[in-house]
């Protein structure tokens, strides 16, 4: 690894170290004032697009996927499961905004959207409004940040040495995939560690406090509720019925914000911090922007404006893309952005960022970079 902060076998440039010579105050200024403005109409308008889309496929999947034979079938439904999976994302990510408090100016208002919007994907709004807002507030805290927060080698697991190569880093994509998200919610699978089980659906669970629980049975009553209509779909409709025409899709949803998630806070480029070197501005920029092609527009552009999101997580999605131009010339090379295609980056990261340790002889001992050396 050379001695410049450039990683030798991928020439991928890291993030600097330097105290930012600006400050929050300062890139608010360069961002234009109405970016921070919420429109609760404008913010409905994505609700209700999204939705009809949403409601479309489902009417053709319903309604026509019965008549083709067998061999038209066979395609016809892969192409609902991953066009459905894709806007029900976007639909996600606007339940995510109203945790925020960016999807309008009142907050009973996003926090009844988000629950019901959020129920509907099995996921416990407060629950996770709480624990994903502590995320913000600690980003790159080896301490105190909430997901994603990588290991140093002394407590990397034993057999992850034995996952080291293609097939291994193949079955470990697929199952995080598949089932990170409801790991992570039921058993806090790469969450911050607690003192004790920690569950986003236990409101007595240590993530929360004592204000925080009456909101916890809330949540839990909300997925009840999408619970029982799920079961009443199945019982009368069938449970392979249900399977096609939400679960596959849910599922697609689950990867698709394991892997947005994944890539926004995993590159070689992006540094983590103990207690000793940890401060929120050099955390919330280490953090990625990345290109997706077609489903940044279809994911409201929570792909390529992410580092905006983590400095103003209140700006409202359909602002985040000018402010991110905006603020760019403030940030220079602290901003960071990538466009390898997603597979391409999902691989790599996979297989290069695999624990986390400062530099060898380097003056700041509290910063931890990406590596893959057993």
């Amino acid at each position: 690894m050379a001695a410049s902060g450039v990683f030798a076998e991928s020439r991928i440039k890291r993030m600097p170290l330097a105290k930012p010579p600006f400050t929050l105050g300062q890139i608010k200024k360069a961002i234009p004032p109405h970016c921070f403005e919420r429109s609760l109409l404008r913010s409905f308008s994505y609700v209700v697009y999204d939705l009809c889309i949403s409601f479309l496929l489902l009417y053709i999947a319903t309604t026509y996927f019965h008549r083709p034979p067998s061999p038209l079938a066979c395609v016809a439904w892969p192409m609902y499961w991953i066009l459905q999976g894709c806007i029900l994302t976007g639909v996600w990510v606007i339940a995510h905004e109203c945790g925020h408090h960016a999807f309008s100016d009142y907050k009973w208002v996003d926090d009844t959207v988000g629950l019901i919007l959020h129920s509907a994907f099995l996921v416990p709004y407060f629950s996770w409004k709480y624990s994903h807002r502590r995320h913000h507030s600690n980003t790159g805290s080896l301490e105190g940040d909430e997901v994603f927060v990588p290991k140093t080698k002394s407590r990397v697991a034993w057999y992850s040495k034995y996952l080291n190569n293609p097939p291994g880093r193949a079955l470990s994509l697929a199952g995080t995939l598949l089932l990170g998200w409801p790991l992570y919610l039921a058993f806090n699978v790469s969450g911050r560690p607690y003192d004790r089980f920690a569950c986003h659906y236990d409101p007595f669970s240590p993530i929360y406090s004592d204000r925080e629980r009456l909101q916890i049975f809330i949540s839990d009553l909300g997925i009840l509720a999408a619970t029982f209509v799920l079961y009443s779909v199945a019982v009368s409709k069938g449970l392979a019925f249900l399977i096609c025409i939400y679960g596959v899709p849910l599922l697609i949803v689950n990867g698709f914000l394991v892997t947005v998630t994944f890539l926004q806070h995993t590159h070689p480029a992006l540094p983590h911090y103990d207690s000793s070197e940890w401060e929120w501005l050099k955390g919330a920029l280490a953090t990625m922007d990345r290109d997706y092609g077609i489903l940044n527009k279809v994911f409201h552009n929570i792909t390529d404006t992410h580092v905006a999101h983590h400095l103003f997580s209140n700006m409202p999605h359909y602002h985040a893309m000018e402010a991110t131009k905006a603020m760019k010339p403030i940030l220079g090379e602290f901003y960071q952005f990538d466009d390898t295609p997603v597979y391409k980056a999902i691989w790599r990261e996979a297989k290069e960022c695999l624990y986390v340790d400062p530099d060898g002889g380097a003056p700041e001992k509290g910063v931890f970079w990406y590596r893959n050396k057993f």
